[in-house]
């Protein structure tokens, strides 16, 4: 299932040829900087099959990212219900990303991300989307800002999914654009 296509990526459904990419980001230490583990294959595997399901199922989750000339996974970006009652009401959406090093600092995060939002204000006729990284990731925050979003304090969180052990990666930012703002000063994606 193709999602969307950009300029340069297609995003679309994960593809068994897409796991070894998917386990590669998920145990980098680069990529998980600002996460309290990394995963194993096996883990890998197991939220690689959860997330293509979840996709597959509902049109929401994290989609691959592959480049449009030779369909070469990248990544991921993606609009993923939260779980995270009560810091997040039940339904809420978020937008997030996750690229492998050597994709880094090319615009790809944007560039899906700026599809992505048009695609879930324009065809899922979603009210806001949100996204939220630890408050020291600044290349998650800058991409945030490129695509529109704006800070909201007010709702900023200590993610209880990460444990007490790792303080310094606890406390969470949450970025925030409305349908209305993004119909206002919309992004054109590429």
């Amino acid at each position: 299932m193709i999602i969307r296509k950009t300029e340069r990526l297609i995003i679309r459904n994960w593809r068994e040829g897409d796991r070894d990419l998917f386990a590669e980001i998920n145990n980098d230490p680069k990529v998980m900087e600002f996460f309290p583990f990394r995963r194993d294959r096996a883990a890998a595997d197991a939220l690689f099959d959860r997330n293509a399901s979840t996709i597959a199922e509902t049109g929401f989750g994290f989609f691959a990212l592959a480049l449009r000339d030779g369909d070469v996974p990248i990544g991921f970006c993606g609009l993923s219900r939260t779980h995270l009652a009560p810091h997040l009401p039940g339904g809420t959406i978020e937008i997030g990303w996750r690229l492998a090093v050597s994709y880094w600092r090319k615009g790809y995060a944007t560039e899906a991300a700026l599809a992505l939002l048009d695609h879930g204000f324009g065809e899922r006729n979603l009210g806001e989307i949100v996204s939220f990284a630890v408050a020291t990731n600044a290349r998650s925050i800058a991409v945030m800002r490129r695509i529109g979003m704006r800070p909201d304090p007010s709702r900023d969180f200590d993610h209880p999914g990460v444990p007490d052990t790792h303080q310094p990666l606890k406390r969470h930012v949450l970025y925030t654009i409305t349908a209305d703002e993004w119909r206002l000063g919309a992004k054109t994606p590429n």
